[in-house]
């Protein structure tokens, strides 16, 4: 097997392999080193996808808790199997991760697995288990993605107080739990345990949920987690945790500066992500890292060492698994002299919880800070004829628009699979729609989609009808 490569991709996850399939499918011979047995990263492995099994799981024992009766489906009462979630959620990672190796093999990309080094501008050392191989290419691209962020006065002890990683394979459902951080990972954790039973309490430094994203999202995400029992503490700092056989003690300290003390199960510190540049070698090859651990880079992707680039969760940005991958594709389609790009303003982000929170553009507070002129309109899921058909009427659609070019500038939903509908505000700001093109759309009745609709009609002048 040969050791020489045009590209040379460090990291297996969604945008590691993406970019190894685009590098294939443009001619060049690439090889991807994974330290990991299984392709695909945080993502497929320990991250987006079994969470989302997890999350689809409980979601459905839930609606058959609370309204299958409304449906007119009467059945005994259900119990939680949590032996059986955990074993579907294995076999849809196992598949999937499958799925990634059929990949490597059709584009054939040359698989290497161990630890990753950078020697030199065009070689890589890759170390697995005591034995070293090297490997050289052309052009190397870093994607090794992130890991958890610690709390240096909460440590992982992997038992009690524990990571996103642990807590997808607790070995039962606990009675409760406190989670410190009330971020994406937080409430999409939260949510499932709660589902599940388990008084769940979520400590927050910011004075809201998902405080990344637009305020009335967080807003109205509290309302719909309250309803499965949460408790949250916001504008509270957690000092320290005492780990014991059966409960951790937390001690934290409110807005006010009052001691609160908490106790549960388990602790699950989900405060955020920080970029895997450790152990890369980028010190002896001079590539400066900033603050934050993350790799310096150019327009192009590039580092200071022109040959070697980076994507994804170690360079500047939001950490999500969908723009590593369009940072893959871009990266390598400019290494061959394609004109490509990624247009940041039109990432979406979205949280997995019920109901759906999805997101894309600028926020009010990022428009009101810029000083833009705008305009907005909201519409509720309430005045959605599918939405009551569904019984999932709770929740809204906001079109933010420039108050003069009536140009959409951000659009947030929190509601019904707006996971999926907001594919159709990606459209629309990656294409500079008005919020006038969008309401005269014609949208299939009856659907979630109609809101979208609403929402645009109003943002452009009043124009709803069905609110």
């Amino acid at each position: 097997m040969t050791n020489q490569f045009d590209l040379v991709v460090i990291g297996g996850g969604p945008g590691g392999y993406v970019a190894a399939v685009r590098g294939a499918q443009l001619g060049l011979n690439v090889a991807v080193i994974e330290q990991r047995a299984t392709l695909g990263g945080t993502c497929l492995n320990v991250g987006c996808i079994p969470s989302k099994a997890l999350l689809d799981s409980t979601e459905l024992f839930h609606q058959a808790k609370t309204k299958f009766s409304v449906h007119g489906i009467d059945i005994s009462e259900p119990k939680a199997n949590w032996k059986q979630m955990l074993q579907r959620k294995r076999d849809v990672v196992a598949t999937t991760t499958k799925g990634i190796d059929f990949l490597m093999q059709k584009n054939k990309i040359t698989r290497f697995v161990g630890k990753g080094t950078i020697q030199s501008p065009t070689t890589v050392s890759v170390a697995n288990n005591g034995e070293t191989s090297l490997v050289t290419g052309g052009k190397i691209l870093i994607a090794t993605g992130s890991t958890v962020t610690p709390i240096s006065t909460v440590p992982f002890d992997g038992k009690r107080i524990i990571s996103s990683d642990e807590a997808l394979e607790l070995p039962e459902i606990p009675t409760t739990m406190i989670i410190i951080g009330g971020g994406v990972i937080g409430v999409e954790m939260g949510s499932i345990y709660a589902r599940l039973g388990t008084k769940v309490t979520i400590v927050e430094t910011m004075d809201g949920l998902i405080p990344t994203m637009d305020r009335e999202l967080g807003r109205a995400l509290e309302k719909s987690l309250r309803h499965l029992d949460m408790v949250f503490h916001f504008g509270t700092k957690v000092t320290s945790a005492i780990s014991g056989d059966t409960v951790v003690t937390v001690s934290a300290e409110d807005k006010r500066g009052e001691l609160v003390t908490l106790t549960a199960d388990y602790v699950l510190v989900a405060v955020g992500r920080r970029p895997n540049t450790d152990g890369l070698g980028l010190d002896g090859l001079g590539i400066p890292v900033d603050s934050r651990g993350r790799i310096e880079i150019n327009d192009h992707y590039q580092t200071s060492v022109p040959s070697i680039y980076a994507i994804g969760d170690v360079v500047r940005g939001i950490m999500l698994a969908h723009k590593a991958s369009e940072e893959g594709v871009a990266c390598v389609e400019q290494m061959v002299g394609q004109k490509s790009h990624v247009n940041y303003d039109a990432i979406p982000g979205v949280v997995y919880t019920w109901p759906e929170v999805a997101s894309v553009g600028k926020t009010e507070d990022e428009l009101k800070q810029a000083g833009i002129p705008f305009k907005k309109g909201n519409a509720p899921f309430k005045a959605s004829g599918r939405a009551r058909a569904a019984e999932e009427s709770d929740g809204f659609i906001k079109v933010l628009a420039h108050k003069e070019t009536d140009e959409i500038l951000g659009i947030h939903m929190i509601g019904p699979r707006v996971a999926d509908l907001i594919a159709e505000a990606v459209v629309a700001v990656e294409y500079r729609a008005s919020a006038e093109d969008i309401g005269i759309m014609s949208h299939p009745h009856p659907t979630f989609s109609e809101t979208l609709k609403e929402a645009a009609l109003a943002a452009s002048g009043n124009r709803a009808i069905h609110f």
